[in-house]
C-alpha cells in the first residue's frame, strides 16, 4: 500500500507548471499550478516607495495573498471583510522571501508590487505563490529594464528563490504536501531557500507531536531537493540556464 493519496514518492514533487504573462495588463504575472493547487501571481511596479525609505537610496518589493471565495471546498469570506489574519502573515512571508532575492538598492523610489491570489486550494498555496512570484518579478524586472533607466547591466537579483513544504505522517517524511496530508500530518513546515541551498526562512511546527532534529535534518535534505527541482522548472518556464552554482 502506498503511504500517498495520491500514488507519488516520499520525497517527489506534484507537478509543477507555470502560464507566464497571464493577465495581459500586468507587468509580470504567472498562473502557477501546483497538482491541483492554482494560483494567480501578478508584479507590478510604480515610481514611489513607503515613507519610512529614503527615495534617493533605495527600492521596496512588498506583498499581499489572498484566497478567493470559491478556492476551498467551502466558501472563504473576502479577505477586505475579515481582515484575515492568516493572509497577513503569509503576505508578510511572500514579502520577505522576495526582498531576499532582490537588490533593492538598484531600483531607489520604485516599489513592486506583489499579489498572490488562490484560485484553487488543495494545499501549499504560500509556498506555490512564492516560486510562482520569483517567475512573475523575473519579468517585472525585464519590463522595468526595458521602461526605464535601471539595471542597464544586469536584473537586480541576488538569489534564484522556490519554496516547498515537507510534513511527517505515520513517522515518514513526505515532500510537497497536498490538502489531504497536510490535514493530519503529525508535523510540516515551510522550506524557502535560495537555488544554492541556503536558507532564507523556515516555517516549522508539531502538529501532535514533537519531532527529532534527526528528522527535521530530512525534512530539509527533502526540502533541498524539492528546490532544486522547482528551481530548474523556473528557468525552463523563463527560459533561462540554471542560476544555481
Amino acid at each position: 500500500m502506498n503511504l500517498r493519496f495520491d500514488g507519488r514518492k516520499q520525497a517527489e514533487l506534484r507537478p509543477y507548471k507555470f502560464d507566464r504573462h497571464f493577465i495581459k495588463n500586468s507587468d509580470g504575472s504567472v498562473l502557477v499550478r501546483c497538482g491541483d493547487t492554482k494560483v494567480i501571481v501578478t508584479a507590478n511596479f510604480e515610481e514611489r516607495v513607503p515613507p519610512f525609505l529614503d527615495k534617493e537610496k533605495n527600492g521596496w518589493l512588498t506583498a499581499e495573498y489572498s484566497m478567493l471565495p470559491g478556492s476551498c471546498l467551502s466558501r472563504v469570506k473576502r479577505d477586505r471583510a475579515t481582515n484575515s489574519g492568516r493572509s497577513q502573515e503569509i503576505s508578510r512571508l511572500i514579502g520577505r522571501a522576495l526582498r531576499a532575492m532582490l537588490d533593492l538598492s538598484k531600483f531607489p523610489g520604485f516599489t513592486i508590487h506583489v499579489d498572490a491570489d488562490v484560485i484553487q486550494a488543495d494545499g501549499g498555496t504560500r509556498t506555490a505563490s512564492i516560486t510562482g512570484a520569483y517567475v512573475a518579478v523575473y519579468d517585472c524586472l525585464q519590463k522595468m529594464k526595458k521602461e526605464t533607466n535601471l539595471f542597464q547591466d544586469s536584473l537586480p537579483i541576488q538569489n534564484q528563490i522556490a519554496a516547498v513544504s515537507v510534513g511527517i505522517k505515520d513517522q515518514q517524511i513526505l515532500l510537497d504536501l497536498n490538502y489531504e496530508e497536510d490535514s493530519i500530518a503529525q508535523a510540516d513546515a515551510n522550506f524557502v531557500l535560495t537555488s544554492d541551498l541556503e536558507v532564507v526562512e523556515i516555517q516549522g511546527t508539531a502538529e501532535q507531536s514533537p519531532f527529532k532534529s534527526e528528522q527535521f535534518l530530512q525534512m530539509l535534505t527533502f526540502a533541498q531537493e524539492g528546490v532544486k527541482s522547482l528551481c530548474e522548472s523556473q528557468n525552463q518556464a523563463l527560459e533561462l540556464h540554471l542560476v544555481s552554482r
